[in-house]
Order: C-alpha cells, then structure tokens, then sequence
C-alpha cells in the first residue's frame, strides 16, 4: 500500500495577503493549492491513499473541495495540531489504524504543488528499496551557518549542500516509531522541522533522491508570484505540444 500524507494544518502567516485566507487555499489558475497539491497524488497510479491533515477550523471546507474535485482516493480528512509534525502525527495515527504497518507513506506539504509524477514515483520506489527517500535539490547558493544571525560561523563547501524538500517517504511503521519515541522527550517537536529531522534525530538514516528544483513551497507573495508562473508554464507546453501533435496528424491524414 502507497499512501500519501498530505498536511496543510497552518494559517499561512507569513504569506500575509489582506484576506488573511490560509495559503492552502489560496486560488492558483480558479483552484486552491491543495487542490493542485492533491490532484498530484489523485492522478498518479502508485498511489493507493490520500491522509489530509488539516486546521480543524477549516476541517468541513476541506471536505468540501475534496468532494467539489473529486479526489476519490481521500481515505480519511483529520484535524492538524500545533505543529506542523503534530499535524503529520495525527493523519499518520489514522493511516497506520486502517492500513498494513508496512505501507510506504510519502509525507508532503500540502503547500508545495508543482511535484513532478517521477519524484513520486521514485520516492515510492527508493522507499520500498531502502526504507525511506528524502526529496533534494542541490544548493545553488553559498550556505552560511551562523549562531547569531550577524557572523558566519560555518561556510560549508556548496558542492555538499542540497535543500531537502517533500515528499519525504517511510515504512509507515517506522515513521510512527520516530514520532512516538520523540513525543515522550520533545512533545513539542521543538527544532523538529520535518521529518528527515526526526528520522535522524533518532538515529535513522534517510536515502536522498533529486526532485526538481520547481518543487517550491509557497510560504510568501514571491513564491506566489512563482507559482502561477510555472503553472503558465506548464499549460504553454502542453498546449504547444498539442497543437505539435494536431498539425502532425492533419499532415498525414490529408
């Protein structure tokens, strides 16, 4: 079993548009961010189940959408936490309740809709392989460490810095582990920023892979603006190719 973990239980604060609309549903192209998030997932044929983990204050609307978008393989909606892992925790606790212990779940911001079907599917891939697969890109920046904020501390060598993105993929089992084991020390999850964190924080290893540098998540106006470009993008191409394909068939076919 292949089951995505879609949590977007935030509010969005540092995106700071005048509705004080939460990001996720924020309308890209007529359709809110998660939608487009969850669409990914709808369509790709390694997936089996979609977990959503959202603000409870917004727990019927996601019902809603996803009725209203028909994304048929939603197994179960849950109301996030305090923390963004809280959130994960919670939709994880109902997938492990009605799922084997060694399905495959992919963990992803239901922020970040501009995956690629290959990185799902190689997640899904390089889970099963070697249990578990982290999404990265590398840095295309200097990196700098620093304790303070004012002075670097450490400048690492770029050519071994990568940004770790989503989905980040696990046996469900272990995953579950990692959050009980840290919620008995750390149930605030405190410095706990994802779950490649938590996984080695407790001592396990993660297998990287390369996404795609596309893979952004919206957290400001700029990534918005980033957003509906690429979507542009994407639908320029496909109507290009498929005007390619129409002159290509009216030529053979006269």
């Amino acid at each position: 079993m292949n089951i995505a973990i879609i949590f977007a239980g935030g509010v969005g604060q540092r995106l700071n548009n005048k509705d004080n609309i939460p990001k996720q549903f924020l309308k890209v192209h007529s359709k809110p961010i998660i939608i487009h998030t969850l669409e990914l997932f709808q369509e790709n044929e390694n997936i089996d189940k979609i977990y959503i983990s959202i603000h409870a204050k917004y727990y019927e609307y996601m019902k809603e959408l996803v009725k209203h978008y028909y994304i048929t393989k939603t197994a179960g909606i849950v109301k996030g936490g305090e923390t963004g892992q809280d959130s994960i925790y919670n939709a994880l606790k109902l997938a492990y309740k009605e799922n084997s212990a060694d399905s495959i779940v992919l963990i992803h911001d239901g922020v970040r809709p501009n995956i690629t079907q290959e990185t799902i599917n190689k997640n899904i891939q390089t889970a099963i392989q070697y249990g578990s697969a982290i999404t990265c890109t590398p840095c295309f920046e200097t990196i700098l460490i620093s304790k303070d904020g004012e002075y670097p501390n450490i400048v690492p060598y770029r050519r071994e810095t990568y940004a770790a993105q989503a989905p980040q993929s696990f046996v469900l089992k272990d995953i579950i582990d990692a959050h009980e084991k840290e919620r008995k020390n750390n149930p605030k999850y405190i410095d706990i920023i994802d779950s490649c964190t938590l996984m080695k924080k407790q001592g396990k290893e993660s297998k990287m892979i390369m996404g795609n540098i596309g893979n952004i998540k919206i957290t400001t106006l700029e990534d918005l603006y980033i957003l509906r470009a690429l979507i542009r993008y994407k639908e320029d191409v496909e109507m290009f190719e498929t005007e390619k394909e129409d002159l290509v068939c009216a030529k053979y076919t006269k």
